[in-house]
């Protein structure tokens, strides 16, 4: 999925672009996220016309920015917390446990070019690209935000109290690290 304008090639963190693109599609089960790094693709479009091998070459040298891998359970939740486990073998032979929990974001550093062998256990009613509550085993790749994983929901729900909502959204920001950290914990408008 990648993400193109002014907005996203511009945004002060790409971290802040993931955010915007993960919110404006709600991308399902395993998507790649990538950014137009300065809204070049119209012309490179145009240029693949007359010289394909340079318009590629500039399109993945130059143009686009790889933010890295958004997993993402979807599917009806029943009185899950849990929505998939997780584990992961990185090249050096390693490996990572984790869950993507109901309501939260995580983020697993792993930078661009780097990849990790994944086996996905979700939840009986949950698909992340192999049918409902199946098994996904693969390979991730990851970027210069790393693997992102969206326990939200698809779609998700903000809670209606104003609390609880700017809660879960500093929660999400933080984990993205949308914002500097002393920006985070402001309270009463300071």
């Amino acid at each position: 999925l990648i993400g193109s304008g002014g907005v996203l090639s511009h945004a002060p963190r790409r971290s802040q672009a993931a955010l915007m693109v993960i919110d404006a599609f709600l991308p399902e089960g395993i998507t790649m996220l990538a950014v137009d790094s300065i809204f070049m693709m119209p012309q490179l479009g145009v240029l693949s016309e007359v010289l394909p091998e340079a318009a590629t070459e500039v399109f993945d040298k130059d143009c686009l920015i790889r933010l890295g891998t958004c997993i993402a359970p979807a599917g009806v939740l029943k009185k899950v917390t849990v929505l998939a486990s997780v584990t992961m073998t990185k090249q050096d032979g390693s490996s990572i446990d984790l869950e993507i929990e109901l309501g939260k974001m995580h983020v697993e550093p792993l930078g661009v070019g780097e990849k990790v062998n994944a086996v996905i256990r979700p939840a009986k009613n949950l698909d992340v690209g192999n049918g409902p509550g199946n098994e996904w085993i693969g390979e991730l790749e990851g970027g210069v935000i790393g693997l992102i994983f969206d326990g939200r929901g698809r779609p998700f729900v903000l809670p209606e109290d104003d609390l609880l909502r700017i809660d879960k959204l500093q929660e999400w920001s933080k984990a993205l690290n949308i914002y500097p950290e002393r920006f985070m914990d402001l309270e009463g408008g300071e």
